[in-house]
């Protein structure tokens, strides 16, 4: 049996890379049909604002969502305590990036906010979705099954002894 903060067993290692491949993968195709669709939609409702609404918001879908599934993706192979320090580092790294691009992006006037806050969202949400998707299609399993002495002889919760109903 495995330590449960230790690493997955290969099996289970194989089964969660392929699905953050997948999430991964529909996630830059998400991107690009929003970065298209939206940098067409964008153009023809702000003009050249609109366009550049649509790829900032694009990039931030992509560095939010991304980053996580990359993260996760690079520890696969590691202990839970490592996992969860690389993804919330990256999750810290993200909010104070966030902060940092919309505190310049403030007082600018070259990109549409309206534009940007619509891809964003759509991005940020079919990102989900398609993580979900991901997952749902999945074949990752639960446990590994392992035979050692605890699982010769299976042992009654009860103790043991038969005992008649009342």
């Amino acid at each position: 049996m495995t330590d449960p903060a230790g690493p997955l067993a290969p099996e289970a290692q194989d089964a969660i890379r392929a699905v953050l491949r997948r999430a991964l993968r529909d996630l830059l195709v998400l991107l690009a049909v929003l970065v298209v669709l939206g940098a067409a939609v964008g153009a023809l409702v702000a003009g050249l604002p609109g366009v550049w609404g649509a790829l900032i918001g694009a990039a931030i879908a992509l560095a939010f969502s991304g980053t996580t599934i990359w993260s996760m993706l690079r520890t696969v192979r590691s202990g839970l305590g490592q996992m969860s320090a690389l993804v919330m580092g990256a999750w810290l790294a993200k909010v104070v990036l966030l902060v940092v691009v919309l505190a310049v992006l403030r007082g600018m006037d070259f990109y549409d906010a309206r534009v940007l806050v619509v891809v964003l969202t759509l991005g940020v949400v079919g990102s989900a979705f398609a993580d979900y998707r991901a997952v749902q299609a999945s074949r990752t399993p639960y446990v590994v099954p392992s035979v050692g002495p605890r699982d010769e002889e299976p042992r009654r919760v009860d103790g043991g002894q038969d005992q008649p109903h009342r």
